[in-house]
């Protein structure tokens, strides 16, 4: 058994399959689209993707998505023409059941392809453009001097907007559904700058236009994971053939299949002046800016990352293979809780979900699945820039609100682990692999190579408000961090022997 087009119908009874005709869908919105995605990685396949399929299951759309890839040019060619862009999405859920759904909402995928992308931009049809690109993709360091030369996921965005004003200049969303706070200015801000950068030479009234679209804010909400070798085999079990995982030359991870755990959350900004679907009838939440503020402080700052942060660090140190092992570890998990109850005095309720029911998911069923095979390393990719939102938001937040950040034990204690972390020793001393982190501010670098019981200047990083997002002295905390770190770093089994105190 395969998965495209031709076997679709030979999958077993327990693959649930579309039910709308796909080719029908294809041409609909080859010639209409109205969604065009950013980013094809595993996300996008299982969540927004399935977002879709929803609303084509339920006759509440007629058209899919085409799915642009910016960076990486073997993703298409090995998880999406093989199988002529179908996705199997596989749902983990904690209790063991696996769901196994055909997703068929995908029309199209387009591979670094800027004339392509131009052309779908800029048809007038087109509602709204999203986004996964991750973070770091926000960057306009060093912009290209015109379209034709873009690069950059920016950089091509804003070169396929720039078709669409030269062709009528219709309004459109530009939809940010990456997972950091205040997603959508960030991206009104990054496409601004290329766009005025670009602003003469016959684009006279371009950075005009991308200013005046939408830029709605968004929280989005999946634990996905790489493909996991234990789904694949599964899935073999079953007689599905396509189980080959490829890991690309850009270190990227994908196979005919999408796992992921069963909760997710998308909350957006209900901003789409040329129309937009019913994203609501398939589970969106459609809102206003200020509850997606909250609902984003809530799990960006609270709730969720910093507590996967945390996890992930400790799990580094202390050699664990998944987050759910983290959870069975009751040192790791005291720190955990402890952190929980520093972040959530800050936390305002959204009225949508109440924060501590969704703190209680994600401490009691999503972390502890055992079937999400999700690695601390993924986790810790880019800690340098998660650092400044997930926690010292929270601190500024205290100090807003008066309420005592020097008394404070979890969040120091764990800074002085990242930062124990960084010298590249597990807790016995042996060598580990740091996570990427490509914009690791110099100030950290001084930790590479460190030796237990090495001193070194602390100061320097801890005292930087673009580092951890306050003055970690002027909160009270920069003193007792550099105490913690020492006793963390003095020795081989430190860390476990201070996490258990």
């Amino acid at each position: 058994m395969k998965l495209n087009l031709r076997d679709i119908n030979n999958l077993p009874p327990s693959y649930k399959l579309p039910n709308f005709d796909i080719f029908t869908m294809i041409d609909r919105t080859k010639k209409a689209p109205a969604w065009l995605h950013i980013g094809a990685g595993n996300i996008f396949r299982m969540l927004m993707a399935g977002v879709q399929q929803n609303l084509l299951n339920n006759g509440h759309a007629d058209t899919g998505i085409i799915v642009f890839e910016p960076y990486d040019e073997s993703i298409i060619p090995l998880a999406f023409v093989p199988h002529d862009n179908l996705t199997l999405a596989v749902t983990l859920h904690a209790n063991g059941v696996a769901d196994r759904q055909v997703i068929a909402s995908i029309a199209d995928g387009l591979s670094c392809d800027l004339p392509s992308l131009c052309q779908v931009a800029a048809n007038p049809s087109l509602q709204m453009i999203s986004l996964t690109i991750t973070e770091k993709g926000y960057s306009t360091d060093n912009i290209c001097a015109k379209p034709c030369l873009a690069i950059t996921a920016i950089e091509l965005v804003t070169a396929a907007l720039f078709r669409r004003f030269q062709s009528g200049a219709k309004p459109i969303a530009l939809v940010s559904m990456d997972n950091f706070a205040e997603n959508g200015e960030h991206l009104k801000k990054a496409i601004t700058a290329v766009a005025t950068a670009w602003g003469v030479n016959g684009r006279t009234g371009f950075a005009d236009y991308v200013k005046s679209l939408a830029y709605p804010w968004t929280m989005v909400d999946k634990i996905t994971p790489r493909p996991s070798d234990a789904v694949a085999k599964m899935l073999a079990a079953d007689g599905f053939e396509d189980t080959i995982i490829h890991k690309t030359p850009k270190n990227t991870f994908v196979a005919s299949f999408v796992n992921a755990e069963s909760p997710e959350y998308l909350i957006i900004e209900d901003n789409f002046p040329n129309g937009r679907p019913p994203l609501e009838k398939a589970g969106v939440y459609m809102t206003d800016r200020d509850t997606v503020r909250k609902m984003d402080q809530m799990k960006v700052c609270a709730c969720l990352n910093p507590l996967h942060t945390v996890l992930a660090i400790g799990g580094m140190l202390l050699n664990k293979p998944t987050i759910a092992d983290c959870m069975k570890d009751a040192r790791l998990t005291k720190l955990l809780y402890k952190v929980a109850e520093e972040l959530m005095p800050t936390v305002v309720n959204p009225g949508i979900i109440d924060p501590n029911d969704f703190l209680r998911e994600v401490l009691t069923e999503r972390f502890p699945n055992p079937f999400i095979p999700d690695e601390p390393a993924r986790i810790a990719c880019d800690t340098s820039q998660k650092v400044p939102v997930r926690f010292g938001v929270t601190l500024k937040l205290r100090k807003e609100q008066n309420l005592p950040c020097a008394s404070l034990e979890g969040i120091p204690l764990f800074i002085a682990l990242w930062l124990r972390y960084r010298i590249g020793l597990d807790d016995t001393g042996a060598p580990i692999e740091l996570s990427p982190d490509p914009k690791l501010p110099e100030a950290l670098k001084v930790l590479d190579g460190l030796q237990f019981g090495e001193k070194v200047n602390l100061k320097p990083m801890l005292s930087d408000e673009k580092l951890f997002g306050v003055n970690l002295y002027e909160a009270g905390l920069g003193e007792k961090i550099e105490v913690l770190f020492y006793d963390l770093s003095a020795k081989a089994c430190a860390v476990a022997g201070k996490l258990a105190t």
